[in-house]
């Protein structure tokens, strides 16, 4: 009698089988009656491993599966022997070779027709994953729009590993149960601001979408929101966008209403961007306001001791005459973000020649105190916790200021969702598979 271990992965084997993953990938890749295992059984054996709970190299790949029911999980005949690294190695280069994408395609949309996932909305996002080594690439010339691997380099760091060389990934997720339908792998250093609009289109073309696409701050520019055309849209609107910035330092708290979300309110406006009519959401989180609202005292002194460093050294300073002293004040008073300078006063001291000791002239000082500037600070103030959604729904039926914020946020989880657990599936093994059965069924 022999005994074997099934453990969780019997439910992720059965989803695999369910979705069909394993005959899209042969389909694609090609079955040989000489080979032992099929590709796709290899790339089943890789998701198992990657929901294992463990971590190892790709050359202990196959000890992963000694002790468990290798057949049962994958199939008949199967031994873990069977795979090697090289076995892997060969799969990933056809994988690559047939178009990770639109693998990724061909099961996401397996996924919908599967579960009936609902198409009302979708949110963009993109993030990092940092990687050990170093990656040198020699210098070949692409063509434009010609396939070329993704550069391993160094870019703004979303895991605070600045230090560490990365790839970046753009990530579309349904809201209807956080399902994953399109992703994009990008050079470490890719512009999101450059690709978001592109991708959109792209995701739309695979899957005839005419829901409405939720993204992040990236995506609001006069060109992407022009290029995206008829396409609906929902994203929130940087602050650098100067019309942006003066609603939220400007818009009073009494034209905010509350939301049924707790914690949150909200006043809606009219707008025009980019020759585009839109609709404008300012929000306001109490719990994000309060957190801002502790930076801000944070930033407040680190000013302060700034400023009253900077005082101590025109304090020190002789000047030839007033009018120069009085330009070294309002020189200081300017490089101060929330300070000011109170009670200026320019003093004459009497000083002695330097080769004449009987010869005597004026030198002049500035005295002065250090004061909060409350005009410099109530923008800050008043932008504390907000932030501004846009969308270029204009029917209020169709998508009220309720529903813009819901979508939103919640779109903006999917998609965090479906990064953190790509980025740590052993915590989503354990967390889903393991202490959740009622989402297994959502999913």
């Amino acid at each position: 009698m022999e005994i074997t271990n099934l453990d969780h992965l019997g439910l992720v084997a059965g989803t695999i089988d369910e979705l069909g993953i394993e005959e899209i990938i042969n389909k694609r890749l090609g079955e040989s009656k000489s080979e032992k295992i099929s590709a796709g059984q290899v790339v089943k054996a890789m998701i198992l491993n990657a929901l294992g709970l463990v971590s190892s190299p790709l050359y202990l790949f196959s000890r992963f599966f000694e002790g468990k029911a290798t057949e049962q999980l994958i199939g008949e005949g199967v031994k873990p022997s069977y795979l090697n690294d090289d076995k892997l190695g060969r799969i990933l280069e056809r994988l690559y070779q047939s178009g990770i994408g639109e693998t990724f395609i061909a099961v996401a949309l397996e996924a919908i027709k599967k579960y009936k996932v609902k198409m009302q909305s979708a949110h963009l996002d993109a993030s990092s994953f940092h990687l050990h080594g170093e990656y040198n690439y020699p210098e070949l010339d692409y063509q434009e729009g010609e396939s070329r691997p993704i550069k391993i380099t160094r870019g703004y760091s979303r895991d605070h590993r600045p230090d560490l060389k990365q790839y970046t990934m753009e990530l579309i997720c349904a809201r209807d149960g956080d399902i994953p339908l399109w992703m994009k792998m990008g050079d470490g250093n890719a512009s999101e601001s450059k690709q978001f609009a592109r991708s959109i289109k792209e995701f739309k073309k695979n899957f005839n979408f005419e829901g409405l696409m939720v993204a992040d701050a990236a995506l609001y520019s006069q060109e992407n929101l022009q290029y995206l055309g008829k396409i609906e849209w929902l994203s929130r609107v940087p602050l650098s966008v100067k019309a942006a910035y003066k609603l939220v330092t400007e818009m009073e708290e009494e034209a905010l209403l509350s939301s049924d979300k707790p914690g949150y309110s909200y006043g809606e406006i009219a707008q025009n961007y980019g020759t585009i009519e839109q609709r404008w959401l300012v929000v306001q989180s109490q719990e994000r306001r309060e957190s801002d609202f502790k930076k801000l005292q944070i930033k407040i002194e680190k000013d302060y001791s700034k400023a009253r460093e900077a005082l101590k050294e025109l304090n020190k300073q002789d000047f030839a005459c007033k009018t120069d002293a009085i330009k070294a004040a309002n020189k200081l008073l300017k490089k101060s973000k929330y300070h000011e300078l109170t009670e200026i006063e320019i003093k004459a001291v009497i000083k002695k020649d330097d080769r004449d000791k009987n010869t005597e002239h004026y030198e002049y000082k500035v005295e002065a105190n250090i004061s909060a500037c409350e005009k410099k600070i109530q923008p800050d103030r008043k932008k504390a916790g907000r932030f501004i959604l846009a969308t270029n729904v204009l029917d209020k039926e169709a998508v009220n200021s309720e529903q813009m914020l819901f979508i939103y946020k919640n779109g903006q989880q999917s998609v965090e969702r479906g990064f953190g657990f790509l980025k740590d599936p052993m915590f989503f093994a354990d967390s889903v598979f393991l202490k959740s059965p009622k989402r297994i069924e959502a999913r």
